[in-house]
């Protein structure tokens, strides 16, 4: 746990102070095909994944924290989607919240053997350039193109969330 902890807090000084960098107009939550914004996500090991790298696949962007009792409550449902649907194209990238400490993220991503990438926010620049996430679980659904197509707010409809990633991966 050190040395991903160690990854987390280098990253972060490398970054210059700010571990998540993260830019882009509002987003237009009404209209489908809104842009997922520009975004640097800092990973527990310390690499870096960006909005650009969603592009090709399905993706499950999930602001979370582990004192949220309903995401601890509905992560075991987005491992098993991760796991149903990873082969065919779909990926989850689960986004801790700024107030998380990192060392509790690190170690609930160990324990519970998150399958899926972890991001920690920890500037909170990223769940503000999302939309000013404040609700967790805020889910985001990111089609192959990096438009959002869905936000939950709450824990999805699982059912109507495995229809959608359906959907959205047969699409060309």
């Amino acid at each position: 746990m050190n040395r991903v902890l160690t990854g987390v807090i280098a990253a972060a000084l490398v970054a210059g102070g700010a571990a998540l960098v993260a830019s882009g107009a509002a987003l237009d939550w009404g209209s489908a095909g809104a842009t997922a914004p520009d975004s640097t996500f800092v990973l527990l090991d310390g690499s870096r994944k960006t909005t650009a790298d969603l592009k090709g696949h399905v993706t499950l962007v999930n602001f979370w924290a582990t004192s949220c009792m309903a995401c601890v409550a509905e992560m075991p449902k987005v491992i098993a989607t991760y796991e149903k649907y990873e082969a065919r194209g779909y990926d989850t990238l689960a986004v801790a919240m700024s107030y998380d400490p990192p060392s509790y993220v690190v170690h609930y991503a160990q324990t519970r053997k998150l399958p899926f990438k972890v991001a920690i926010d920890n500037t909170g620049a990223v769940a503000k350039s999302w939309g000013d996430v404040q609700l967790t679980p805020t889910s985001y659904v990111v089609n192959k193109r990096g438009e959002i197509v869905k936000r939950y707010v709450g824990e999805p409809d699982f059912a109507e969330l495995h229809k959608l990633i359906e959907k959205l991966l047969a699409e060309a």
